[in-house]
């Protein structure tokens, strides 16, 4: 029996040492031998045999199990020299150069431009400021196909969205739209809008960036009107060498599964108003003959599929030394919304069907080319061209009044910038320069609406048609020199100037029913499209609207900038001096002043410290003053009477200027992770809100200053990485406090209440959570996320308590690819899967609380409810 147990016992051992030396597990990473970045989908194999080979995964780690111990190691990756080393044990570390060797000797193109994860989150790593960065590539993978959509991805960051769901405007930490600014390239471009400064997002196709930057603190070197921060979005560069991507995709989005899509023939619409066919604007009569009639006709049927297509096409000539970049991008969407309206203020309180069909066609093109003269000296030069189209029907039914909405509207932003960069004295100095002209157009001709009266068109105000356009043109400078003192200071100094001239145009037309009360024109009897109505127009338009202006700008600053280096500290300080001409000319004005302007200098500290705690671990403090100049239509004294007040601008409004503090640790386990958890806090002085004035007996509603407001918050960022899974999560908590005077009931008397509230815009809470799959040996890429907004301030009223309220939102969407080795992708997104309404809301207050009979939410009066349908592409990519 002893014998027996010792031979078992033999036998075991025996077993588990055999065992042990044939399964044989190595591990190690593969990253750049440059920056340390893993890289994801490296072949490793063992002793030159590529059939044991295994694919590196999200974190560049690999595991390769054998029966074994091999000789060597072999690591390949494209782009990348293939090594080969012997092996020592496990774990080990392979790092792999990049291949230059098409390269001429005076010629180093970096790929160090964020178009990487991570990549990405070193420029975060390494920035002064508090800065967000997002990659090409997880914009690629990410369900979104604009950057107004992808940017509410990013922490901290919101989206106001436009009449079909899409996200359409930023607001950073709880800032309004009007508190952040555009730039492409660090250029800053100017808006299509007609009143206002800020840039709609949904204008630019996220597949043309190579990064995307959200500036949270503010540097000396930047502009200064960005107190909830900047957007810059990078274009693509030339590559290193030759690059053939094309892709295409269709789709549909569900809401027209149940219904049909309206549409009508913009391409015959007037682009010019009768006046200004006629010239001597404002003294033209007109009638039916000075309208056409084809462009009104309204069709209904199920809408195409959508369709989106890219090409882009690089390379590098003259012995490396010229790269070039050419893309286009194109999209062709169908979408729209369901919307309840429900208006209280009614007598019989009004509740309306609308549905909304929107075609949009979006057109980018995108040229960008370097030529690098001498180690020393190289120019760029960027141009960008992007036009978005939208021609909406929006349909109305309701009892006893409806109507039905015609709208065409096309912006366009197009960018050239000429750059270079100078390395002077053995690089002791650096010198660049930008000089750039941009330009915006915004045009909306023939905005025809018609209103109905049960089965028939009213009879006196049956219809308004309505031209606009605007344009702005900019002029800009800029220019930087940096000299590096010693090891331990350097000095960054320099200067900008833009010139900017906007020019604004509006004209109304109403008409009347030819046929007046003596003969209703009914619907099905007497007209069955809208082309076919009769209306007679009144024989003078509105030119005198004070959206008929121009306006000029003109900025110039200068900043110094020094940065000092001592063993973990780096300590950058600035100043900057901003001064603002800001000024108007009314083209009709009636009874006011037709010009004015605003003349003022800001001198505007900024202070950076960063400490690294370890090698891969930081705090990162931040102060910073920045200021929010009013609106180009704001400071025009213009007057509208509205239904129940009066509307005016205030030409003496201040701009605003605002102190702000961050404090964040960062932590990076390893380059593709992150932790970072940090704290904010703004002091707005003069902050621009619309509020109430009484002069003599009427009452205004104006924008105006309103002493002074706070918004604190708290923002966590959290990157983790395993082999095939990764996750994506942030989260922002953000408080804010302003008090306005509004109008209360004191029985039959109207008087002026005080009211704290948030700002406008402000989602106390936000929180995205992304789900990453990745598999490179079997080419498959997947990616769910999900998003919450919590309840925020959309529209202020008048009256005590009586706000528009957003209500909680959530959102998800959900991507996959596969890769093949030829080059060929398949892909699919989904978007809007839960299809949730979006629910706007009046606080049940003092206004409200006699409302009886009527819809509510939550205890409050419901306002609209809106629904968007889910939205599937599914595509082929191909990259050379």
């Amino acid at each position: 029996m002893r014998l027996f147990f010792i031979a078992s016992l033999l036998a075991l051992l025996t077993t588990l040492s055999w065992g042990q030396s044939n399964n044989l597990t190595i591990k190690g990473t593969v990253s750049d031998a440059a920056t340390g970045e893993p890289l994801i989908g490296a072949i490793v194999y063992i002793d030159g045999n590529t059939k044991t080979g295994v694919t590196t995964g999200l974190d560049g780690s690999f595991s390769i199990k054998t029966d074994k111990k091999p000789s060597t190691i072999n690591c390949s990756y494209i782009g990348y020299i293939t090594i080969q080393i012997p092996y020592e044990g496990s774990p080990i570390d392979i790092k792999l150069k990049e291949d230059l060797t098409s390269l001429s000797e005076v010629v180093v193109v970096s790929s160090f431009n964020g178009s990487s994860e991570t990549k990405a989150i070193e420029i975060e790593r390494n920035s002064a400021n508090i800065v967000s960065v997002l990659s090409s590539r997880a914009m690629e993978l990410a369900p979104d196909i604009t950057v107004g959509n992808i940017i509410q991805r990013m922490s901290g960051v919101t989206v106001e969205r436009n009449s079909s769901g899409e996200g359409q405007y930023a607001i950073l930490r709880g800032m309004d739209k009007r508190y952040n600014y555009t730039l492409v390239n660090g250029i800053k471009i100017p808006s299509p809008d007609n009143k206002n400064r800020f840039v709609p997002l949904d204008l630019f196709p996220s597949e043309i960036l190579s990064r995307l930057e959200v500036n949270k603190s503010m540097t000396a070197n930047l502009e200064g009107d960005g107190i909830g921060g900047s957007v810059n979005l990078i274009m693509k560069d030339a590559p290193a060498k030759r690059l053939l991507n094309a892709n295409i995709s269709t789709g549909y989005n569900a809401l027209f599964l149940n219904r049909d899509f309206l549409s009508f023939d913009h391409k015959d619409i007037d682009t010019k108003s009768p006046d200004e066919r006629k010239g001597n604007i404002g003294n033209n009569k007109v009638s039916e003959t000075d309208f056409r009639m084809s462009n009104l006709h309204v069709d209904s049927d199920k809408p195409s599929p959508d369709i989106t297509a890219s090409l882009s096409y690089g390379d590098r000539i003259f012995d490396s030394r010229f790269g070039f970049l050419l893309s286009a991008s194109y999209q062709n969407m169908h979408r729209g919304k369901d919307m309840t309206y429900y208006n209280y203020t009614k007598a019989a309180g009004d509740i309306e069907k609308r549905t909304y069909s929107d075609h949009k066609q979006r057109l980018a093109l995108h040229s960008k080319c370097d030529f690098v003269a001498s180690p020393s000296h190289s120019f760029s030069w960027y141009n960008g061209y992007l036009i978005m189209s939208d021609a909406q029907v929006r349909s109305g039914e309701a009892a006893p009044i409806a109507g039905i909405r015609l709208k065409y509207n096309k912006q366009q932003i197009f960018n050239s910038s000429l750059s270079a960069v100078h390395n002077l004295l053995d690089n002791i100095i650096t010198a660049d320069w930008n000089c750039a002209y941009s330009f915006a157009k915004n045009e909306t001709p023939d905005n025809a609406q018609f209103y109905l009266q049960g089965n028939h068109i009213q009879t006196n105000k049956a219809a308004t048609r309505r031209w606009e356009h605007n344009s702005d043109h900019d002029w800009s400078a800029y220019l930087n020199l940096k000299g590096q003192i010693n090891d331990i200071l350097s000095i960054k100094v320099g200067g900008m100037y833009r010139d900017k001239k906007r020019d604004s145009f509006f004209n109304e037309y109403t008409f009347s029913s030819t046929t007046g009360t003596k003969q209703y024109q009914v619907y099905g009897e007497d007209w069955e499209n809208i082309d076919q109505l009769l209306l007679t127009p009144r024989e003078y338009g509105n030119v005198g609207d004070p959206l008929n202006y121009e306006a000029t700008e003109k900025i110039a600053a200068w900043y110094a900038m020094p940065t000092i280096n001592i063993n973990k500290v780096e300590i950058l300080c600035g100043l900057r001096a901003e001064h603002t001409d800001q000024g108007y000319t009314l083209k009709f004005a009636r009874s006011t002043n037709g010009k004015g302007n605003q003349k003022y200098w800001d001198y505007l500290p900024d202070c950076h410290i960063k400490y690294h705690v370890t090698d891969n671990m930081n705090l990162h403090f931040s102060y910073a003053r920045a200021i929010n100049r009013p609106s180009f239509f704001e400071i025009v004294p213009y007057s509208i009477i509205n239904e129940d007040y009066k509307e005016k601008g205030t030409p003496d409004l201040k701009h605003t200027v605002a102190d702000n503090i961050d404090l964040r640790w960062e932590f990076f386990p390893q380059l593709a992770d992150q932790i970072m958890v940090g704290i904010f806090h703004k002091h707005l002085q003069n902050p621009i809100e619309y509020g109430l004035i009484n002069e003599g007996q009427d009452t205004y509603y104006t924008p105006l200053n309103l002493g002074t407001a706070n918004n604190s918050g708290v923002e966590i960022d959290v990157r983790k990485y395993f082999k095939y899974f990764g996750v994506k999560m942030n989260y922002t908590f953000t408080h804010s406090r302003i008090t306005t005077d509004k109008r209360s009931m004191s029985g039959n008397d109207i008087v002026t209440r005080k009211q704290d509230r948030p700002l406008c815009g402000q989602a106390a809470h936000v929180a995205n959570l992304s789900l990453i799959y990745k598999d490179t040996s079997r080419g498959i890429n997947a990616q769910i996320t999900g998003s919450y907004i919590g309840k925020r301030l959309t529209d202020i009223s008048n009256w005590y308590d009586n706000d528009i309220w957003e209500n909680e939102y959530y959102r998800m969407e959900l991507s996959a690819e596969k890769s093949f080795s030829n080059g060929i992708e398949l892909y699919a997104k989904a978007s809007n899967l839960l299809n949730l309404p979006l629910i706007r809301y009046i606080n049940d207050g003092p206004h409200t609380s006699s409302v009886t009979d009527f819809p509510r939410y939550r205890g409050n009066i419901l306002e609209r409810k809106e629904k968007f349908g889910q939205t599937l592409l599914i595509g082929i990519r191909y990259k050379l």
